[in-house]
């Protein structure tokens, strides 16, 4: 009986614990895994986006105001990638503060949209690096007791972060140069192509709201024709049907699926921010270098083999002769 109670009481011990604990809610995956990393066992970290969802289209739920109103901190991005946020978190109440993480990262400004900017400020792994030390800062600030812990989990994620940024640089380096042109479905590239010397071009802009101009589709045929691009690069995110017929159209492969917008699911090689990075890196450089190894299954279209078209012929020779007999016998 003793025993029992001892369980019991250790079981709402640990259930008050994690109920004491404070919360923090970010508003895409990517920031919830940087999160994840630097918080520990010590905040519960919460995601507003589902693994796989485009937050350029996102439209705020009920759910999402009844978790942004019991944070004690939420996590943006901001350059104008939560269009829906800032009034999600005014209607939503509460006391949170809100922090925007890309603080210090020197942001790349649209060129069609004036006061707009590119806000796939991650891509860049030493941009992620100020991520993380803005999320880490604010952490401490919310629990200063954990502060050996934040700044612990900082340090060595840095370290990663800094091993990651030089392996993406030697990874890109490996390109013939002539190939270093990266097409995708729409323009989250610019700060990876920035950093590592890589050209980008894609279908439309920084946003997946926008759609596709007969004048884009002929942008990137160009682009294709006169460089002789091996290969075109769709996202998890968005539907792939247009860049699988302008790479028929042109005779090339869909060279790789790369992550933009979210980490990937466990199973997906893209589960982690970390290895998001270095998944997109892997499939670029296999996609332009060994483009006819790397078209995945899902993808490639393949021709019936010669021994189903002689079963075919088979088949429809022996109803052919079924059918005579029976005709003769009649």
């Amino acid at each position: 009986m003793r025993y029992i109670v001892w369980c019991v009481w250790m079981l709402s011990i640990n259930f008050l614990s994690a109920q004491e604990k404070p919360k923090v809610v970010t508003s895409v995956t990517i920031l919830k895994d940087m999160a994840e990393m630097i918080a520990g066992d010590e905040l519960v970290v919460q995601c507003i986006m589902p693994i796989g969802s485009d937050p350029h289209l996102h439209e705020p739920t009920p759910r999402d105001a009844k978790m942004v109103a019991a944070a004690d901190l939420v996590l943006v991005n901001g350059l104008t990638l939560e269009g829906w946020l800032n009034e999600l978190i005014e209607n939503a109440g509460g006391d949170a503060e809100v922090v925007t993480v890309t603080e210090g990262i020197q942001a790349i400004e649209s060129q069609t949209y004036k006061n707009a900017s590119d806000p796939h400020a991650w891509m860049d792994a030493r941009n992620g690096i100020q991520y993380i030390k803005n999320i880490k800062d604010s952490f401490v600030k919310l629990k200063p007791e954990a502060k050996e812990v934040f700044e612990f989990n900082y340090g060595v994620y840095k370290q990663q972060l800094e091993d990651l940024d030089d392996y993406i640089f030697k990874a890109i380096n490996s390109i013939p140069e002539r190939q270093r042109i990266l097409i995708t479905s729409h323009d989250a590239f610019q700060y990876y192509g920035r950093r590592y010397g890589i050209q980008l071009e894609s279908l439309v802009g920084t946003s997946t709201d926008a759609e596709a101009q007969t004048s884009d589709m002929n942008r990137v045929n160009n682009v294709i024709r006169a460089n002789k691009v091996p290969a075109l690069f769709v996202e998890s995110t968005i539907n792939p049907k247009m860049l699988k017929q302008i790479a028929k159209d042109n005779d090339i492969v869909i060279g790789g699926h790369l992550f933009a917008d979210s980490i990937g699911e466990e199973d997906s090689g893209a589960g982690s921010y970390y290895d998001m990075l270095k998944h997109n890196t892997d499939q670029i450089v296999n996609g332009l270098t060994n483009t006819a190894e790397v078209v995945a299954k899902e993808d490639a279209i393949k021709s019936p083999s010669w021994m189903l078209w002689v079963g075919l012929a088979v088949l429809l020779l022996g109803g052919f002769l079924i059918l005579t007999k029976s005709l003769n016998n009649n």
